[in-house]
């Protein structure tokens, strides 16, 4: 059953609980027990206009309550857009009323009005409806979230024809959404229910802009028109007595609907200036401002000489946070994706132009020229964070699972590795010490990172070139890459043999002939080598006998254990339909069942890795 056909056949507070995914007891207490003035945070937040916006946060429990109410409401709309839309490529009756607009990762476009806290939807796909026009209306709504009280959004759910829910639980979506007779700003449900009740709204302006030759969207309060005409009709905005005069139509609308027009916001944006939607320059494509990148990216030139950088806050300079200008650059760089994939001929959204694919053409060494200037800027700056001023001990492994494997070993290990973790009381047991370098997409186009000794070997071909293009001061952590110790890294391990200046350790072993037995690998700068301990069974004289991957360390009983009546294979070939599969085995048994694995196999490795943030912090202090 669907989760639409499931809420409206709720009839008690104790199955609206069970749908949520929540216990009847922490609803009812949430809801009747904590006193209503207790269970919001109000603080203010400057508005880019000049003023200050109210938020109020809710409290953990209740922020738990109203996200999972916000993430069923979601999957209803998905499932009543399926419903609408079952053909979304050839749907006749809304294709010329209802502008569609291309989604990342979507093969065809699809109906779009509001953008805001949509799913697939955002800033770029909203500005993305208004690109290449010759005039703009942007118009704001006054008091957004306020104008929908607790009986309104009641009404809503018992009224909406898709919807049509029991008064008892509508009631009690309205408990769990209002607060003060009004959807609260730092709810996570209040956009979803704002949009579900705009929808009404939508749709009248969506035909008002198709009647005049408009196109129309929505991003929250903030709504946009525009049309190629030289000028916009009458009925939808003027311009009288040096004021923008809303039409009687579009008026009408907007205060049928329980809303009204904010006049100090409206604003008409022509061709031959600067057109902007939701802070996006939408000229000719959707895009940053130019002053914006340029203040991210002197900012990024400070970070990468000095090691800080400054900010302007309320008119005075104070120090950069690096995690807000991470967001800034991901930011930027979405945009740039997204203008990426809809170029001709279109990219794959996966990035197909990558090391895989360069490789077939010989041009794996010229893939750095592919970047344009923002995405050097981006990978410089995610390089310079995860491997040069890395805030912790940094790990990477050949791929996924073995992070899942180390992380659970540390996990149930932690007295006696309290280098790689300390204990705690309470629900979280432990905190990491140590940070795992996590592979995407991301990191595979703009670091050339993906897991996989081929493409560790080029990490570590190219490591001193990066490190020297930083002036900032020196690295306060190591970066250990951990290897199986078995025929997969030869390449990289010859490479390593032959690198002028690292160091083995023990030192009375040969770096060309020993690597192998090797305790660590100190490559140079803050980089480190760290393979599986060789395997010390049988009587075998010869190393490729001794070869041990990181699965190699799990006790046979524990390579056995079953799930979904599938045990793992240690083969390279496994057969999916009676193996476990090497992802399954790292989540459902090692991850889901750490507390019965038994993890001392790992503790030599563990050994190796913290004997190595010793032998670096010896070396900067």
């Amino acid at each position: 059953m669907n989760k639409l056909k499931s809420l409206q056949k709720v009839s008690t507070k104790s199955e609206l609980a069970s749908l949520l995914g929540v216990k009847a007891s922490f609803l009812t207490h949430t809801l009747y027990v904590v006193k209503p003035s207790s269970q919001y945070t109000n603080f203010k937040i400057p508005k880019k206009s000049g003023g200050e916006r109210s938020i109020n946060a809710p409290t953990k429990k209740l922020k738990t309550l109203q996200s999972c109410l916000s993430k069923l409401l979601l999957d209803c709309i998905d499932e009543i857009n399926t419903i609408k839309y079952p053909d979304l490529a050839s749907y006749e009756v809304t294709r010329n009323k209802i502008l569609k607009v291309k989604i990342p990762n979507s093969k065809i476009k699809q109906p779009s009005l509001a953008h805001g806290f949509v799913r697939n939807r955002s800033i770029i796909t909203n500005a993305m409806m208004h690109v290449n026009q010759k005039n703009i209306l942007n118009i704001d709504l006054n008091n957004f979230f306020d104008s929908f009280n607790f009986g309104r959004v009641r009404a809503f759910f018992i009224k909406n024809k898709n919807f049509k829910l029991p008064e008892n639980i509508a009631t009690t979506i309205a408990q769990i959404a209002c607060n003060n007779n009004t959807l609260p700003q730092g709810s996570p449900c209040s956009p979803v229910i704002s949009n579900l009740i705009t929808h009404s709204l939508d749709i009248k302006l969506a035909y008002l802009a198709h009647e005049y030759s408009c196109r129309y969207s929505r991003y929250a309060d903030d709504i946009t028109f525009s049309t190629r005409k030289k000028a916009f009709p009458t009925k939808i905005m003027s311009y009288e007595n040096n004021c923008y005069v809303a039409g009687k139509k579009l008026q009408g609308a907007i205060k049928q609907a329980g809303f009204s027009i904010n006049d100090k916001k409206t604003r008409i944006q022509y061709k031959d200036s600067r057109q902007d939607v939701t802070g996006l320059i939408v000229n000719k494509k959707p895009n940053v401002k130019n002053e914006y990148w340029r203040r991210v990216r002197a900012q990024c030139h400070s970070l990468f000489t000095t090691g800080q950088f400054t900010k302007e806050l309320k008119g005075e300079i104070v120090a950069g946070n690096i995690n807000e200008l991470e967001g800034q650059l991901n930011f930027i760089d979405q945009v740039d994706h997204y203008n990426r994939v809809r170029q001709s001929p279109p990219l794959d959204p996966k990035y197909h132009l990558k090391r895989d694919e360069l490789l077939k053409t010989n041009q794996a060494k010229e893939r750095q020229y592919l970047f344009t200037g923002r995405e050097r800027t981006f990978s410089r700056f995610l390089y310079y964070r995860s491997f040069y001023a890395n805030n912790k001990p940094t790990i990477l492994c050949e791929g996924k699972t073995d992070n899942i494997y180390l992380k659970s070993a540390i996990s149930e290990r932690v007295k006696r590795h309290p280098t790689l973790a300390s204990q705690k009381k309470g629900a979280v047991p432990y905190e990491l010490l140590i940070n795992f370098f996590n592979y995407s997409p991301r990191t595979r186009f703009l670091l050339e990172l993906a897991g996989g000794t081929d493409y560790l070997k080029d990490f570590v071909i190219n490591f001193n070139k990066h490190f020297n293009s930083f002036k900032a001061p020196k690295p306060k952590h190591p970066v250990i890459i951990v290897l199986d110790n078995d025929k997969g890294p030869n390449g990289l391990l010859h490479y390593l043999s032959n690198v002028k200046g690292a160091s083995i350790i023990p030192n009375t072993l040969k770096l060309k002939t020993d690597y192998r037995k090797a305790e660590y690998i100190h490559v140079f700068h803050n980089l480190y080598v760290v393979l599986t301990p060789l395997s010390n069974k049988g009587k075998s004289q010869k190393i490729e006998d001794q070869y041990t991957d990181i699965e190699s360390l799990f006790k046979k009983a524990d390579l056995l254990r079953t799930y979904q009546k599938k045990c793992f294979n240690i083969a390279s070939k496994r057969n999916e339909d009676i193996d476990l599969s090497k992802n399954a085995f790292a989540n459902q048994i090692v991850k889901g069942q750490k507390k019965q694995v038994n993890f001392s196999g790992f503790n030599k490795l563990l050994n190796r890795i913290e004997e190595v943030i010793k032998h670096y912090d010896n070396m900067i202090f």
